[in-house]
């Protein structure tokens, strides 16, 4: 057997595996949900804070955009740990985070702003790799 038929052998192998299949995509969903969860969580702490910020950075219905991020983060960041209709809720998290940087950290010669702009970015790439994919092996997705 050659070296490069061994290493397709492996990669197949691996392909197929548990780990691969269903603890990587769990805490891959895990991962990305903790952030959302948390940020849901604040933003239920400190009602007030948040609706001034809102309402600082100038969008519109600063009550109604308090309410729709807070249940966008918290029900989402749950529904991506269950993988429950996870390709649809990534989906709607990619578009939040970027929504989220262009709106709230868009002054990028601010470093700290730029951090956060990226950051988001970067989130939404990690959830549109989520809906290609999908949930993985270890989700309510898998069960249907």
């Amino acid at each position: 057997m050659s070296y490069s038929d061994a290493i397709a052998q492996r990669v197949e192998t691996l392909s197929h595996s548990a780990l691969i299949n269903g603890v990587t995509p769990l805490t891959g969903r895990v991962l990305l949900a903790a952030i959302f969860l948390l940020s849901g969580i604040s933003k239920i702490s400190d009602p007030a804070g948040t609706i001034g910020y809102i309402n600082m950075v100038g969008l519109p219905f600063p009550q109604l955009s308090y309410g729709a991020a807070v249940v966008t983060e918290l029900l989402g960041s749950i529904a991506l740990i269950l993988g429950f209709q996870t390709r649809i809720v990534a989906l709607i998290l990619a578009l939040f985070s970027v929504a989220t940087a262009l709106t709230f950290h868009n002054n990028l010669s601010d470093l700290n702003q730029f951090i956060h702009f990226f950051k988001n970015i970067a989130m939404a790439g990690g959830l549109l790799q989520v809906v290609a994919f999908g949930a993985g092996r270890y989700s309510l997705d898998a069960r249907r």
